[in-house]
């Protein structure tokens, strides 16, 4: 992957400001931080635009891991290699790990507490808000893909069906929907006149 060169704003400055955004992004994610990443990244810094931001999505997606780790990992590598890689994802993960074990050691005194009980269901219904926020706000990114809007959609609905209906596992859907996709694209593009 190569660095974007044609953008409003300038790339990251350095792998210290990659650790410092995400650290900043880690901060703001309660539940995930997919929502909070799209919108720092594409919406406030511009590092990516929404195209490129589903693009490095869906490759953090398909490989093992955490997405969000593995988002970081692909941008901070495409401007500054390892050392970008590493700088995004220590970001990503120091700050909440120091918070996670505190929080961990007040839990363990307080977990039967009402306020402690109802504050997790509430955090619980933010995060579903905010997913759900950031799939709604990427999807005119499918008036553009080569798919169509209409089989892209398709393909969306099978998904969640699959996923969230019937309860499959994630990894079986997406060995058979993501060679699909991949190989309806590939016609798609392959009957596309050349300019």
């Amino acid at each position: 992957m190569t660095a974007p060169t044609d953008k409003a704003y300038p790339p990251p400055e350095s792998p210290t400001d990659l650790f410092i955004s995400f650290t900043l992004l880690a901060l703001q994610g309660f539940g995930g931080v997919v929502g909070v990443v799209q919108r720092e990244l594409v919406e406030k810094k511009r590092w990516l635009t929404r195209d490129e931001f589903i693009e490095d999505w869906t490759v953090a997606q398909i490989m093992p891991g955490p997405n969000v780790i593995n988002l970081s990992l692909i941008i901070g590598s495409r401007y500054f290699g390892l050392k970008g890689a590493l700088a995004a994802m220590t970001g990503l993960l120091a700050a909440p790990l120091f918070i996670v074990l505190l929080l961990a050691l007040i839990y363990a005194k307080f977990s039967s507490h009402a306020g402690v009980i109802g504050a997790l269901k509430g955090m619980g219904a933010v995060a579903a808000g905010l997913i759900a926020a950031t799939g709604i706000k990427l999807l005119p990114a499918l008036k553009t893909n080569i798919l169509g809007i209409g089989l892209a959609a398709t393909l969306a609905v099978v998904c969640f069906v699959s996923i969230a209906l019937l309860r499959w596992p994630l990894v079986y859907v997406l060995l058979v929907l993501g060679p699909l996709a991949v190989l309806l694209a590939y016609a798609k593009l392959a009957r596309k006149p050349r300019p």
